[in-house]
């Protein structure tokens, strides 16, 4: 049960790459920053996210649950909680922003070149 170590992160992280890129593509601020600054967009953007995010939520608690009962021989939700924001939600926070802001430093250098070379 070791491998949900690896595998929640490395999940969260192929979202939160595909969510920067559709952030970046859609030229929306980054994600973290956004969920601070802009309270009336807030909730909006957490549904959002929760959205993106649900799959692995569900697959993060259920490694978790299988193995809090099979090592452990219970379960606490407690710790259940904890260790799904650890290896899933916080992943998922940390590199949607980056990826975001990265794509578009991308974008706008290469249309900067494209401009320089039509002229």
């Amino acid at each position: 049960m070791r491998f949900r170590f690896v595998l929640q992160p490395a999940v969260a992280t192929f979202v939160a790459i595909r969510a920067g890129l559709r952030d970046a593509t859609k030229t929306r601020p980054p994600f973290l920053r956004s969920l601070l600054t802009q309270a009336g967009s807030r909730w909006k953007l957490l549904r959002e996210g929760l959205k993106d995010i649900g799959t692995v939520l569900t697959l993060a608690v259920i490694l978790d649950f299988l193995y809090q009962l099979f090592v452990l021989r219970g379960v606490y939700l407690l710790e259940l909680v904890f260790t799904v924001s650890l290896l899933a939600v916080a992943p998922y926070i940390l590199i949607r922003g980056p990826v975001n802001r990265l794509a578009t430093d991308l974008k706008g250098h290469q249309k900067m070149r494209n401009k320089s070379g039509k002229q």
